[in-house]
């Protein structure tokens, strides 16, 4: 049976929330499982340092982040897992690649464009006004993470479909001027990848302040559930999907048969109240194991050191033939 080398990068700028854990953590971790899929999942700490100038989060959300992959089922030996700044060939084949990328490539950038635009809108004369070298060649580094393990698969984001489409670029090029040296990587968009609502009814993010956090006890998540919007039908009324995001994130956590059980109950009349308490109960039963898990692995930070080290070490043992074979195409060799 041939197998597909499938790569995802997590930035470490935050705290994972349950949008996190249903849009891309428990996907992923099913899919690393499955035998035709050599799976590589990395820590993008470099790309966070592009937008979070804070030290101290950077470091919170390297731990935070590990631990809530390894206590959601991450299997560190059957999954790659490293942290990206670990892996020095990494930053060496960005340059490399930076040198024989087209500028006006980066210039047409979704996040460029957008930056630029932002400070036409606002009468900046310097249209590149407060914009760094990390904003600008974030597709570079992205292109050096992905053609480093020679990645088939990315699942992305469809904001994300650029980035990808950029290193089928830069890896032509390079193959074209050196040598073949790089697959041509595919960005892979799951439709059926859950994208989770918010208390308000938005896709859930931090910057819309609607998250439920992933970590917090019982007693705190039933808080964060009694927070979801709903309207002011009293309990014996009807209810209906539409009418509130219980009826979607109830379904995140629930069979087909017990979505349709809860969605007949709410028809019938039970109370807002008593839905809530349902659905806190069903996020509580699935992540009563993981988090006793994330208690214990943020309470020994050396564990997670010493899993991030040896999936560094099973990377590199990966990246250095390659770049070396790297070295050699663009002439960067030994003289004898």
């Amino acid at each position: 049976m041939s197998t597909k080398r499938v790569l995802t990068g997590v930035t470490t700028t935050g705290i994972p929330h349950l949008g996190n854990y249903v849009g891309a953590i428990r996907p992923a971790i099913r899919a690393s499982r499955s035998d035709d899929t050599e799976s590589f999942l990395f820590l993008a700490d470099y790309h966070g340092i592009i937008k979070c100038h804070d030290p101290a989060l950077i470091h919170e959300s390297t731990q935070a982040v590990a631990a809530t992959w390894l206590a959601c089922g991450l299997d560190p030996e059957r999954t790659t897992f490293y942290r990206q700044s670990d892996i020095p060939e990494i930053l060496e084949l960005n340059w490399i690649l930076t040198c024989i990328t087209a500028k006006g490539l980066m210039n047409r950038a979704h996040a460029y464009k957008a930056a630029v635009q932002d400070n036409l809108d606002k009468g900046q004369e310097d249209q590149d006004h407060q914009i760094e070298m990390g904003l600008y060649s974030y597709p570079i580094l992205m292109t050096a993470d992905i053609l480093m393990f020679n990645a088939h698969d990315v699942p992305v984001g469809r904001d994300q479909i650029q980035h990808v489409e950029m290193a089928r670029d830069i890896a032509g090029r390079f193959n074209h001027r050196f040598e073949e040296l790089f697959t041509l990587p595919e960005a892979k968009i799951d439709d059926q990848v859950e994208t989770l609502v918010g208390l308000d009814g938005r896709k859930m993010s931090k910057s819309y302040g609607n998250t439920i956090p992933l970590w917090e006890n019982d007693k705190k998540t039933q808080k964060s559930v009694n927070k979801i919007i709903t309207n002011l039908k009293e309990p014996g009324e009807a209810k209906f999907p539409g009418e509130s995001p219980l009826f979607e994130i109830y379904q995140a956590f629930a069979s087909a048969e017990e979505s349709a059980a809860f969605t007949q109950m709410l028809a019938e009349g039970l109370a807002w109240g008593e839905a809530k308490k349902m659905l806190a109960a069903k996020i509580n039963q699935e992540l009563a194991e993981p988090r006793e898990r994330y208690q214990e692995l943020t309470a020994r930070p050396d564990r997670i050191e010493e899993i991030l080290q040896a999936g560094a070490a099973k990377a590199r043992r990966e990246a250095r033939p390659l770049l070396d074979k790297v070295r050699a195409a663009v002439g960067i060799r030994a003289l004898t």
